[in-house]
């Protein structure tokens, strides 16, 4: 049986020459992997967003604050859409990533409707701003950073 000599020096079509030959990654594709990144930072935040928003519940009804139906159920549709959402980025899956957008929309506007039923949209109206709680004031910067993000 014949032995395999190694080869000596470099091998044939390794010179560079063959730069116009080799594959290069299409443009669109790239683009994919970039939105995808960009996406998963989107999720990370939204993430982050509801975890202080479940913080801000629990804390409240360790308060003995009667608990705000919107509230959870902005809560809730938040953290299934960021499993939607998650999951729709990892397979490139058109359909979650269409339903992540409406339950992100739909937690967004459970958020919105939780900070205008609390009397802490009567005492914004009334401009009685010193009766608003740090818990209060945390609860509407976190929602108007969920409408910006």
């Amino acid at each position: 049986m014949q032995q395999r000599r190694p080869a000596s020096g470099r091998p044939t079509g390794t010179d560079g020459s063959d730069f116009s030959y080799r594959m290069v990654v299409d443009s669109r594709y790239q683009r994919v992997a970039d939105g995808k990144s960009r996406l998963g930072r989107l999720i990370l935040v939204q993430a982050l967003h509801q975890v202080a928003g479940g913080a801000l519940l629990l804390l409240a009804l360790s308060k003995g604050v009667e608990m705000n139906k919107f509230a959870v159920m902005s809560v809730a549709a938040g953290l299934l859409a960021i499993v939607l959402g998650e999951i729709g980025r990892r397979r490139t899956m058109a359909v979650l990533l269409r339903m992540y957008t409406s339950l992100s929309s739909i937690a967004v506007a459970f958020s919105v409707t939780c900070i205008i039923r609390s009397e802490l949209f009567f005492k914004i109206t009334k401009q009685n701003i010193e009766s608003i709680t740090s818990h209060e004031l945390l609860e509407v910067v976190r929602v108007a950073l969920d409408i910006c993000a």
